[in-house]
């Protein structure tokens, strides 16, 4: 997306996440200058992050399914692919083994996206605070400071849309040295022997627990110290990432049937023997030196935390790089706030990407900055650019966030997910005109999705 007839006046892209970053890489592709403002630097950082470095994760190290055929988050990847993704270039550039998952060195990931944007020629990126809204003569800005906004500037956003914004807490998961892991109790495989992108099949470390060991987990989960704030009491938890004590607490069981669930693993030192709960880890840097606890976010206290989870069979002399924790994510009330172009109707200036507009997970705040990014440099450059279409991923994700939520009902983060896409009917037949089988259908129906989606998108670039 490229044009000759390049303005003088950059785009300003407030917040150096995944969802700014790939906004500014998209302005700056298309010829635009743009000016990236991030606050974080030396003595100034959020209470989540740890360095000062471009689209840091903060959580998960993983970008989730990379299977474009039937996986929606795999779709994702591919439509970002197809548009010349900075995020996922970095991605794939510093993929870590996974099963059939895209997980990332976040060290290595992190310094790749921000060489690549400090090296761009019509990218000056900037360290300061926005501290209430930008100035008037800032004509073009893109709003990407995800759920950690700095006080100042939500306060200033609330200001200007007369609405209050809404909250959730979020959490993050411990992270464990490999070298402190018993391979003795633990193996390695990932679920169902399933490879992913790099190509392994044994990338997840599996802890397998019986069930007296699992109901004296369930029990120290539910007896031990959490992290609570007062001010936080009537803030609801986004379903996609809660803290496994709350899971415990819906139910003893949950825990079996969520991130401990034992099928598709088998353990080689009793194969005949089938765990009642196993906890999985996943790699988490280049090196391999690192593994954080898969779907173990939590809110126990740091003092609990190292007790309850060496209770765990292979875990028992684990040695943590990083404790769990807790902190609170803020949203717009996007489908009443932001038109289809992500702009604040009160404000129009201002367009809005990644978790502040109600996208949860890496990969769609990323998404979200694609879009936002085009859609501002097509303004720039005195073009108009509609969003993709609805049947596309990408479109589906502006569809939800500026007009797709149920009036009346309580506006939620929200993954992508086929639910979110036009539906259609699920075919009875093959491409070889093959009768397929009634429990085959469904994946057959998220296919043809998926190829309608690629295609839509592909014409959509095209003709953009």
């Amino acid at each position: 997306m490229t044009d000759a007839a390049s303005p003088t006046r950059p785009v300003h892209v407030i917040g150096g996440g995944l969802a700014g970053s790939e906004a500014a890489w998209q302005i700056a592709s298309a010829g635009v200058p743009v000016v990236l403002h991030e606050m974080r630097r030396d003595g100034v950082t959020t209470d989540a992050h740890h360095t000062d470095g471009l689209a840091e994760l903060v959580c998960s190290n993983s970008f989730r399914s990379d299977d474009w055929q039937f996986n929606a988050v795999g779709l994702l990847h591919a439509e970002m692919r197809a548009l010349d993704s900075v995020i996922m270039s970095a991605a794939d550039a510093n993929q870590v083994p996974a099963g059939g998952a895209l997980a990332v060195d976040r060290e290595g990931f992190s310094q790749a996206v921000t060489q690549r944007l400090e090296a761009h020629p019509l990218i000056t990126v900037v360290r300061e605070e926005i501290a209430g809204l930008p100035p008037e003569d800032w004509d073009n800005v893109v709003v990407a400071t995800g759920p950690l906004t700095s006080p100042a500037l939500a306060q200033a956003i609330l200001g200007a849309t007369g609405e209050e914004s809404l909250s959730f807490f979020d959490a993050i998961a411990p992270i464990v040295h490999a070298d402190s892991i018993d391979f003795d109790i633990a193996w390695r495989q990932s679920r169902y022997d399933k490879e992913g992108p790099g190509g392994d099949a044994a990338a997840y470390v599996n802890c397998p627990m019986d069930r007296d060991q699992y109901e004296a987990f369930i029990d120290a989960l539910l007896d031990g110290p959490k992290a609570e704030f007062k001010e936080w009491e009537h803030v609801p938890y986004f379903d996609g990432c809660l803290p496994i004590e709350v899971m415990a607490e819906r139910g003893r069981e949950t825990l079996r049937h969520g991130p401990m669930k034992p099928v598709g693993l088998t353990n080689p030192r009793n194969p005949t023997v089938k765990a009642h709960a196993i906890v999985q880890l996943r790699q988490d840097n280049a090196l391999g030196t690192l593994f954080n606890m898969v779907g173990f976010q939590t809110k126990l206290k740091h003092g609990a935390q190292a007790d309850v989870f060496r209770m765990i069979p292979g875990l028992q002399n684990a040695q943590f790089a990083r404790l769990g924790g807790l902190h609170r994510n803020t949203f717009l009330n996007s489908p009443k706030l932001l038109d289809r172009q992500m702009r604040l109707k009160s404000h129009p200036r201002l367009r809005f990407a990644g978790q502040v507009t109600g996208v949860e997970g890496y990969v769609e705040s990323a998404a979200t900055g694609l879009l936002a990014g085009r859609l501002a440099a097509a303004q720039a450059l005195g073009r108009t650019l509609e969003a993709p279409p609805a049947h596309t991923a990408m479109g589906a994700l502006v569809e939800h966030i500026t007009g797709g939520h149920l009036e009346g009902s309580k506006f939620q983060p929200m993954n992508i997910n086929y639910g979110l896409l036009p539906p259609l009917e699920a075919p009875k037949v093959d491409e070889n005109g093959q009768k397929i089988p009634m429990k085959e259908r469904g994946r057959a129906k998220k296919r043809l999705m998926s190829v309608r989606a690629l295609e839509g998108l592909k014409s959509w670039r095209d003709d953009g």
